[in-house]
């Protein structure tokens, strides 16, 4: 057997001194991941609504777990739902229905386990998914997804992107501020790793790397090719889920959905309704309609909105924790 690495899309392969030096570099890279997962935690509480999340799952007996102790099941007699940054940092997909136990599914960590879920009979009833701004884990995932699925009453399913050192590079920079240069500093981060440590960058890019079909670097590390992995994400399952047809994202999220309707067919984007809150994207792309949501007061979202004009401007912030006076209430946004 030859002792070369093949990965899952694609057929590209990685080179054993690749593979070596990937396993030299996780003990030192892997932690810093980590802990930008657990501080992006805490931004999710400041602009998602997992307090809502929190106590409605508490209510049908399940308790949120951000931080995963090896002895959570012993402490709490109640289930115990597994939302922590720290755990899984290479992305997922999340599917919330409120109104169907088990709530939460576990996640999907492949593209195409999920794939085959929502074209099959299991997932006929889905038809939307939600995508989230910078860095966010899944605890913010799942907050915005379970306000929008209890809004139509139908299940959701939460993209959450996977974060690697790519992500990081821009987000140090002032990645709040300037979407736009966000995408082009993490794309152009992501590739030069690439082409000059691949194995550093495909750490915490497995949900990308499973995408059945993706093109690859000359080195075999996965490359963006929509100006995020949030975007790739987006455009692979609007292409490969004909039954997806509404879109909301918030922050850059909806600039993630911008990008990736670009690419795609007009046939299937006519079908497609656009939901955006705090970031006001293009409406070249035809589709079947764009609702966009940006407050008086949402300081960031106006800056990237550029001169996007929105359909609805309440009095809100870029916040969609309904706990914080004059937040964005994501569920009023969604149908």
């Amino acid at each position: 057997m030859a002792n070369t690495f093949r990965l899952p899309a694609g057929g590209s392969t990685v080179s054993p001194e690749h593979l070596t030096l990937y396993e030299l570099q996780r003990p030192f890279v892997e932690p810093l991941l980590r802990w930008c997962r657990l501080t992006n935690t805490a931004f999710d509480i400041l602009f998602y609504d997992v307090g809502v999340l929190a106590s409605a799952l508490l209510a049908k007996g399940l308790i949120v777990d951000t931080t995963a102790p090896a002895n959570a099941s012993a402490r709490h007699p109640l289930a115990s739902l597994d939302l922590t940054a720290q755990t899984n940092p290479s992305g997922c997909i999340i599917v919330v229905d409120t109104s169907l136990a088990p709530f939460v599914r576990k996640p999907f960590l492949e593209m195409k386990e999920f794939f085959d879920y929502a074209n099959g009979e299991d997932g006929k009833a889905l038809h939307t998914f939600t995508v989230t701004g910078i860095g966010s884990s899944a605890f913010g995932s799942v907050a915005l997804a379970w306000d929008v699925s209890k809004a139509l009453g139908e299940p959701v399913a939460a993209i959450v992107p996977g974060y690697g050192l790519a992500d990081i590079v821009p987000q140090a920079l002032g990645g709040w501020f300037g979407f736009e240069m966000y995408d082009q500093l993490q794309s152009a981060t992501q590739e030069m790793l690439a082409n000059f440590s691949p194995s550093l960058a495909m750490m915490g890019k497995e949900l990308a790397l499973s995408t059945p079909g993706r093109r690859m670097s000359a080195t075999g590390a996965p490359v963006f090719l929509h100006g995020s992995a949030a975007s790739d994400d987006v455009h692979a399952i609007l292409q490969a889920v004909p039954g997806i047809l509404r879109v909301v994202g918030h922050s850059k999220g909806a600039l993630a959905i911008e990008n990736a309707l670009r690419s795609l067919d007009p046939e299937r984007t006519k079908d497609i309704s656009v939901r955006t809150l705090g970031c006001v994207i293009s409406e070249a792309v035809p589709c079947r309609d764009y609702v966009q949501y940006l407050g008086w007061i949402d300081f960031i979202g106006i800056i990237n909105s550029w001169t996007n004009p929105p359909e609805h401007r309440p009095l809100a912030h870029h916040s969609t924790n309904t706990l914080i006076a004059l937040s964005m209430a994501a569920a009023d946004c969604a149908k």
